[in-house]
């Protein structure tokens, strides 16, 4: 029986063959038109291989496939008892990408950066923590299946981060804005102009009628979240006050706890 060690030794003296060359990519001029002869045909039936027309034409394909995009994606926070509340929603990179990069695939667009602007400054987040601002200047070059490309594009990302991910944050918040305002999607929300609003000195609500208000039964969870936003901006999500069953409690946590009481499945006392 062959020994491992004669068998290495015998491996070593064998010519080995000689590795492929490594094929680089080189990326065209733009404007430059690509060689297609030798392309070969997309295998998979969702993505076939697509059309050869002019990259406005391939845009505008991708932009009627990508019809809406809401807001989905939600931040949330955490309030001094360690609870989580919804702050915001909003439409995310992850959200973004979804959308476009099938379409894009699909219509034989390529999206590339080909310069970015970066700045960087030491700052602190509202609890005091070390953090660096991260803000950078992307300009973009859409590509068509033919080759062409559309005039060079910019679009601008700003990230906070304690470590080191502040570039990859705002890259990525910068391509989202490139495909949400080049591709001007919607978000299938109300139009803004569809409530009428007069603008006028707002009244200072005290803390009791805030009180009264997130105690009733008829107030929404909707609302209660929105009286939240209200509080926070007026300084008053820590003012104490009697609630419904007379003990003192802070209108940040009693809002808090209805929104989970008025949000939880039914038969969850939890």
């Amino acid at each position: 029986m062959t020994s491992l060690t004669e068998r290495a030794e015998r491996a070593a003296a064998d010519p080995q063959p000689a590795a492929p060359p490594i094929q680089h990519y080189q990326a065209p001029e733009p404007g430059a038109e690509l060689d297609l002869t030798d392309l070969p045909a997309v295998a998979n039936d969702d993505y076939p291989m697509p059309e050869l027309v002019p990259v406005h034409i391939a845009w505008l394909r991708v932009r009627r496939d990508v019809r809406s995009v809401g807001k989905n994606d939600e931040h949330r926070e955490k309030n001094q008892s360690g609870r989580e509340y919804v702050k915001y929603k909003f439409r995310g990179v992850e959200s973004a990408l979804n959308a476009f990069g099938p379409a894009t695939l699909r219509h034989g667009v390529n999206i590339v950066a080909v310069d970015m602007q970066t700045s960087y400054r030491d700052t602190q987040s509202s609890r005091g923590s070390k953090m660096r601002e991260c803000t950078v200047l992307v300009t973009w070059q859409i590509i068509g299946p033919m080759g062409d490309s559309m005039p060079l594009g910019k679009s601008a990302g700003e990230s906070l981060d304690s470590g080191d991910k502040g570039t990859a944050k705002a890259q990525s918040l910068a391509l989202r804005a490139l495909l949400f305002n080049t591709g001007l999607v919607p978000t299938g929300e109300p139009e803004p102009e569809a409530v009428d609003v007069e603008r006028g000195d707002a009244p200072v609500r005290s803390p009791q009628s805030y009180r009264d208000e997130i105690v009733d039964p008829k107030t929404s969870p909707g609302r209660l979240e929105q009286i939240s936003y209200e509080l926070r901006s007026a300084g008053m999500l820590h003012v104490l006050v009697v609630n419904e069953v007379g003990d003192e409690e802070t209108l940040d946590a009693l809002g808090l706890r209805h929104y989970n009481e008025r949000t939880a499945p039914r038969g969850d006392a939890s």
